[in-house]
């Protein structure tokens, strides 16, 4: 099957900017509820004034801010947009800040989570103009470190970061707060890496798969050449949705509990959530033999140890990490398609020279592979600076090839393409701006 075109090329990215501030716009006006309870100020028909000369300039400028609530940080992406008459809008400049721990780390004292939004949020303020904060959409979307909690408390989470919103400036909906499922994060970050690439406005270009590796899940998410792919998928690992007046079919799943903090934890053989005993430790061949160490992970302090395993590290570690991958991870085809890799996937090839730590670059599975049984070769004799490399490599390696990659396949791996972040963030911000427009109409 040819990869999907756009009919129209983008045509709806052309419209959507004004009508979603239009939408906005209507939007503050008509609600029986104030937005805020924060004003800078401006009387009533001044800021009429104001809005109707920001709706019908030559230039439009306008923002969108996006909360990545992750399992190890929350983060705060604010997009700026401009648009010319009768042009599609242009994504100009991204800020980006990042606090620790993630949200989830507050499950058991709720109030403490404020302080870090209120950080975050005043980093908006001060890159949004005062005239804009109204017309600016603000949104958080928790990932895998949410999903992870009883749904009580993650609830609990969610409706403080909420309140936290609603007495902010800026515009929120009802749903300016949730948490995000597995596949809407795949997707978001597939519109993110094939706008940035312009796959997205380029009918005959085709377009890029991504592989994101955090710390709770990882996601995989192309759209098949193949109409074999579709058919022989497992249930739940083809999604539809629309944007932009396209619908697309892709493959996409998220598996909860593989990303690379969660597998270290139940390679380790510690229990999501579960303290330790009083003197109990965990012991694992993929530590340097008798190392010990403390390491933390989503506020529970664990105590590690490496373990003799009468062989040679990297086949130990490697036939642990076969174990906790076995029967949980569909094997797909991807031959032929170009992939771009996120996140822990970018910082674990950076920490050990594979790509440039600034710039990134390409490499292959092999790669990944030769870079463990290295590492892992080394840490027979001592730990390193970081006790847990030749897990880790070890587990991406195998990952990898346990979703269908060859280990001659190529990667890109980039943490910004035109300076922008090549996160999800900004593939969900494009789709919530859109998922306004169609509200309206």
């Amino acid at each position: 099957m040819e990869a999907m075109k756009i009919s129209k090329p983008f045509y709806g990215l052309g419209i959507f900017a004004c009508v979603a501030i239009y939408v906005v716009y209507i939007k503050w006006h008509l609600d029986s509820k104030p937005v805020s309870s924060v004003t800078d100020g401006t009387t009533d028909s001044r800021r009429e004034k104001l809005d109707h000369e920001k709706l019908t300039t030559d230039h439009t400028e306008f923002y969108g801010i996006m909360f990545d609530a992750g399992s190890t940080g929350t983060r705060i992406h604010i997009f700026k947009f401009t648009q010319k008459s009768k042009e599609t809008p242009k994504l100009t400049h991204e800020t980006f800040k990042a606090l620790k721990p993630g949200l989830s780390a507050y499950a058991d004292d709720v109030d403490k989570s404020a302080q870090g939004i209120q950080e975050l949020l005043e980093v908006a303020k001060n890159e949004v103009p005062v005239e804009l904060w109204t017309f600016t959409p603000l949104v958080l979307k928790a990932t895998a470190g949410l999903r992870l909690l009883p749904g009580e408390k993650a609830k609990k989470l969610l409706n403080k970061v909420r309140d936290l919103f609603q007495e902010s400036p800026f515009f929120v909906r009802d749903d300016c707060v949730s948490v995000m499922n597995g596949t809407d994060e795949g997707i978001s970050a597939w519109i993110t890496i094939n706008f940035l690439t312009g796959s997205l406005s380029t009918p005959r270009k085709r377009s890029v798969g991504m592989l994101d590796l955090g710390g709770g899940s990882t996601q995989m998410t192309f759209l098949p050449i193949s109409e074999t792919t579709l058919q022989k998928s497992p249930a739940g690992h083809i999604t539809s949705f629309q944007m932009f007046n396209t619908t697309y079919k892709l493959y996409s799943y998220s598996y909860l509990g593989l990303g690379l903090m969660s597998a270290r934890l139940a390679i380790l053989g510690g229990v999501e959530g579960r303290a330790l005993k009083e003197g109990e430790v965990l012991m694992s061949p993929c530590l340097s033999p008798g190392f010990q160490w403390e390491w933390e992970h989503a506020e529970i302090v664990y105590r590690v140890k490496g373990q003799k395993a009468g062989g040679p590290l990297y086949e130990s570690c490697a036939s642990k990490v076969a174990e906790l991958l076995s029967k949980k991870v569909h094997k797909t085809e991807v031959k032929g398609l170009e992939f771009y890799a996120f996140s822990y996937y970018y910082d674990c090839a950076a920490e050990v020279g594979l790509i440039d730590k600034e710039k990134g670059g390409t490499l292959t599975v092999s790669d990944f592979e030769i870079a463990a049984q290295y590492v892992c070769k080394t840490m027979e004799v001592k730990p390193g600076d970081n006790p847990f490399l030749c897990l880790d490599l070890t587990y991406i390696s195998l990952l990898l090839q346990e979703l269908g990659f060859p280990k001659s396949q190529v990667f890109q791996l980039a943490r910004k393409i035109d300076n922008v972040e090549t996160s999800w963030a900004l593939g969900a911000t494009f789709h919530y701006l859109d998922t306004l427009h169609r509200l309206q109409y």
